[in-house]
């Protein structure tokens, strides 16, 4: 028996996955666990003997005051705000839970195809009223759906897409083949996959660089029967610039799943503007997210114990 356990931080309300699957991959030998529900903070023993943290976020300021930690797990794909902490160790591995989202994403984020491009929630809206009126559904078959930010899951996307006869094309930092993909192009070559899309999915990060990526500008290169579809981040959009468009008609209409201030204030012009969906953050949630992530971090965590690399590390310089 291992008796220089590493000390381990949950900071969670639901520990449970995390603690099953430590001890389903026989690491629990190996460490010593604090689990910690997020509404408390560490103790002045627990911030003093942490070695590696688990964590949705942390507050500035705490960080520093824990001397012996080496590795933070973020339990989200987006770390904008880790990145953000003023006082964010410059030598602490931070990873994220890139790729946790390729099962729940994906679904929703084809649903919301659905939904645009079939009338059912007319039909819903008029049986209310016992009306029968003939509609007619729009395909997606031969239509182009775009992609901007082809990671994991705008992969998986693609290949549902592909599946429904759809072409697919889009951006991605480092350009390569990808399967299902017709074309993947450099972010340089945005408006060209803008100006050929029928739906425009947004999967980009929240960095510098891409906020307020999607402005008049861009809006304008869309066909007008378009529509656009966010579930990366809301700080990608200049929220007025797509209000504008959409209630000039520029564009079809957009489905947003993310937003600059989450929950949406309720005087938000999102909630009212003509040719907006708003949906409450639904695309990455999922009934056992928490056995997905759960699966990452004790895949770092023996990685963590072992000395080897550690996965879905984030890239400082790039913000993700």
């Amino acid at each position: 028996m291992t008796t220089n356990r590493a000390h381990i931080l949950l900071w969670t309300d639901q520990p449970k996955s995390y603690l099953d699957a430590i001890q389903a991959a026989g690491l629990g030998e190996r460490v010593a666990i604090d689990t910690l529900p997020r509404k408390e903070k560490p103790s002045a023993d627990q911030l003093a003997r942490t070695e590696a943290l688990m964590a949705g976020a942390v507050p500035a300021g705490l960080l520093p005051t824990m001397p012996k930690l080496r590795w933070a797990q973020a339990m989200s794909a987006g770390v904008e705000g880790w990145l953000a902490l003023p006082d964010l160790p410059p030598q602490l591995a931070l990873t994220c839970a890139r790729g946790t989202h390729t099962e729940s994403m994906p679904e929703n984020i084809i649903a919301a195809l659905f939904h645009v491009a079939k009338p059912m929630s007319v039909a819903v809206e008029n049986q209310k009223q016992a009306k029968w009126v003939h509609t007619v559904a729009q395909p997606l078959y031969g239509k182009t759906l775009g992609i901007l930010g082809l990671g994991a899951i705008g992969g998986e996307v693609a290949r549902i897409a592909a599946a429904l006869g759809m072409r697919v094309i889009g951006t991605k930092r480092r350009p390569q083949s990808m399967a299902h993909v017709a074309e993947v192009l450099p972010p340089e070559r945005t408006d060209e996959v803008l100006a050929q899309s029928d739906f425009v999915l947004l999967l980009l990060p929240a960095t510098p660089e891409t906020d307020n990526f999607i402005d008049a500008k861009r809006l304008a290169k869309m066909k007008p029967s378009a529509w656009l579809l966010n579930f990366g981040r809301g700080h990608i959009i200049k929220d007025d610039d797509l209000i504008a468009a959409a209630m000039e008609k520029k564009i079809a209409g957009a489905v947003l799943d993310v937003f600059r201030q989450e929950p949406l204030p309720s005087e938000h012009p999102f909630w009212k503007a003509e040719g907006i969906i708003v949906l409450p953050h639904i695309g990455g949630p999922h009934p056992q997210r928490d056995k997905f992530v759960a699966r990452l971090f004790v895949d770092n965590l023996k990685r963590f114990l072992d000395g080897e690399p550690l996965k879905e590390v984030v890239d400082r310089a790039a913000g993700y």
